[in-house]
């Protein structure tokens, strides 16, 4: 059964436009068929085609179904982003079939991307909860600075990776299992030394993520599926 994204089905009965138009016009999918939803937000919906005119797909819904979270804990994800899109993109459709709760950018010393789209970021995240089928799409935030970011509060546990010698015991050595918890990942020319002090600063424990040496994207696929693993 095809699955669509409708973040506002519990209050408004029709798929956004760009969900209407590949219902309507790439699958040819018309009135009395039966559809998937979810809204995102911990639901599945499973509805019918009750009219289609135009651009505007109407639906019925038969019944809500919610789901139950996979992994425990809030799992927050915040790296700076890699010069070729392409690879970010990869990461994000992987790390959210994977499952995490937030995405953060951050603009660090030596990024090599200073700016960031989170719309085309927005749909690839969509596609891929449809695709593994997550009622929960995760939080992708704009881009900040690596300063502004350390001036936020987060709860549970705080890890930083990088590549400077010193105790870094492996990450999934020190991760608590049910608890919050958020992993920064650095650019290609890792962290300056000034931010990995700042961040050690305000609670933040250095890691391992293995004795390889790893791109960011793979770099923070690791931690995500080290976090969701310890905390299902």
């Amino acid at each position: 059964m095809h699955v669509f994204y409708a973040p506002d089905i519990a209050v408004n009965p029709e798929l956004p436009e760009e969900e209407a138009g590949h219902c309507l016009r790439v699958l040819r999918l018309t009135v009395g068929d039966e559809i998937m939803l979810t809204d995102g937000k911990g639901c599945f919906y499973r509805a019918a085609i009750s009219a289609a005119t135009g651009k505007r797909c109407q639906v019925k819904v038969n019944e809500v179904i919610p789901q139950e979270p996979f992994w425990k804990g809030h799992l927050h994800l915040a790296m700076a982003p890699t010069k070729n899109m392409d690879r970010i993109e990869w990461f994000v459709e992987k790390a959210t079939e994977i499952g995490f709760d937030e995405l953060s950018f951050l603009n660090c010393r030596f990024s090599e991307r200073k700016v960031i789209k989170t719309e085309r970021i927005e749909k690839i995240v969509v596609s891929a909860i449809k695709q593994s089928l997550k009622a929960r799409k995760p939080v992708v935030n704009e881009m900040v600075d690596f300063g502004r970011f350390m001036q936020r509060e987060f709860a549970g546990q705080k890890f930083i990776a990088h590549c400077y010698e010193g105790e870094k015991p492996l990450l999934k050595d020190v991760l608590q299992p049910g608890e919050d918890a958020v992993v920064l990942i650095g650019p290609e020319g890792d962290f300056s030394r000034e931010e990995v002090e700042k961040a050690e600063a305000m609670g933040f424990r250095s890691i391992s993520l293995g004795k390889s040496r790893l791109r960011t994207e793979t770099a923070t696929l690791v931690a995500v599926h080290t976090m969701n693993l310890f905390n299902s």
